[in-house]
């Protein structure tokens, strides 16, 4: 499918540093090895090379999600990648499911949950800050062009919206999502699952202290993911000496309604 104006584009230079463009007519890209014409990208398909007015080459694609997610601009802290893959399957969300988030963030993990449900589910996201809930709805209409009939964003604490979403999964990017726990224990039905995400140690021993002590929740599991690229050229192959490492602990806990 060919670039339109207003559609999202990634060019990738020779050394694989990488620019996320939204084109407008009449635009220009300035980097450092010159200017790109939006109007040369508008009408190409993606996987050409242009040239800058400096002779610098670009490869022109279409960015995936996760090019999107790392190079948007930020209002909060992304979830990242490596982590929204294992949040959707431990948290097992599926087509047609209606996910309860909090917070909205930047409208990563939200766009992330919304292809994760399709069109016959539903997401409602949750940010109690008023400036990062626009945040996140520009960064969304920014990849889907508008926001979707699925998808409400809410400005207020998730407390108070649990008992008017029938959720079958809550997904908890907050800084004390042990407040969330008795009133998920109230709302949640048997079987819907509680996700939270958490960057420290000491927060995760309170999470995981309050489900136990609400004795709705089972199945309780705390880990995190690593990411490590690698290097294959020809027969050399080796590790990165860089990796992704530590960003954040996934806690899943399952809503159980016999006593524990």
């Amino acid at each position: 499918m060919k670039f339109e104006a207003n559609d999202n584009v990634l060019l990738i230079d020779g050394k694989g540093r990488r620019y996320l463009v939204r084109l407008q007519a009449g635009n220009q890209f300035h980097y450092h090895h010159g200017i790109v014409e939006h109007d040369a990208l508008i009408g190409a398909e993606p996987g050409i090379r242009v040239e800058s007015t400096m002779g610098g080459s670009l490869l022109v694609m279409r960015p995936r999600l996760s090019d999107f997610i790392l190079k948007m601009p930020r209002g909060a802290t992304v979830v990242y990648p490596k982590d929204i893959g294992p949040i959707a399957v431990y948290a097992d969300i599926a087509p047609g499911m209606t996910v309860l988030e909090a917070g909205s963030g930047s409208g990563a993990l939200t766009l992330a949950l919304l292809r994760f449900v399709g069109p016959e589910g539903r997401v409602v996201s949750v940010e109690r800050r008023e400036d990062h809930a626009a945040h996140a709805h520009k960064s969304i209409v920014r990849w889907l062009g508008d926001i979707p009939p699925n998808l409400e964003l809410r400005v207020g604490e998730v407390e108070d919206e649990l008992p008017t979403v029938e959720a079958d999964r809550l997904i908890l990017d907050l800084p004390e999502p042990w407040h969330v726990v008795p009133v998920a224990a109230t709302y949640l039905p048997g079987g819907a699952i509680f996700c939270s995400y958490l960057p420290t140690v000491p927060q995760i021993q309170t999470v995981t202290d309050a489900l136990r002590e609400s004795r709705a929740f089972g199945q309780i599991e705390v880990f995190e993911t690593m990411h490590r690229t690698w290097t294959v050229e020809g027969r050399s192959v080796r590790p990165d000496h860089r990796m992704v490492g530590h960003t954040g602990f996934i806690t899943i806990a399952t809503r159980i309604l016999a006593d524990v």
